[in-house]
């Protein structure tokens, strides 16, 4: 019985992968119910199901459309992020690209940081557009 207990306990856990920056250093964990913590373990932000981005008051302050595009909290497109992992600004240039590993690199192609395991796009998000470290 108290296996069984355990067991449930375990399956209902949020797994949490962790963000980090150019020099391996850990800047936070995002886990997958969408709760962004700092390196500290608070809670900064959040990404919801239907592609709200919030920070810790639980305001809005943008948003991930399916398409990819990445809104600000009036609406207004500030980026978007491609199918292949591709992040462009407003005006269509690329600024960096979030790969498949999870490394994050920037323009020049240099990796400014690494997120396993995280849904890319909230990964464009979390190191382009909306810093939560």
């Amino acid at each position: 019985m108290m296996f069984l207990a355990l067991a449930i306990i375990m399956a209902s856990a949020v797994s949490a992968q962790t963000v980090r920056n150019a020099s391996g250093s850990s800047v936070g964990q995002i886990e997958s119910n969408g709760t962004i913590r700092n390196s500290s373990g608070s809670s900064v932000g959040r990404f919801d199901s239907d592609g709200t981005i919030r920070n810790s008051s639980g305001s809005s302050i943008g948003k991930i459309d399916r398409d990819g595009t990445i809104r600000n909290s009036s609406g207004s497109s500030i980026g978007k992020f491609d199918s292949d992992g591709t992040v462009r600004n407003s005006s269509g240039s690329s600024i960096g690209k979030v790969e498949s590993d999870g490394t994050v690199r920037n323009s020049s192609g240099s990796s400014i940081g690494k997120a396993p395991g995280i849904p890319r796009e909230w990964v464009a998000a979390y190191f382009f557009f909306f810093p939560f470290y």
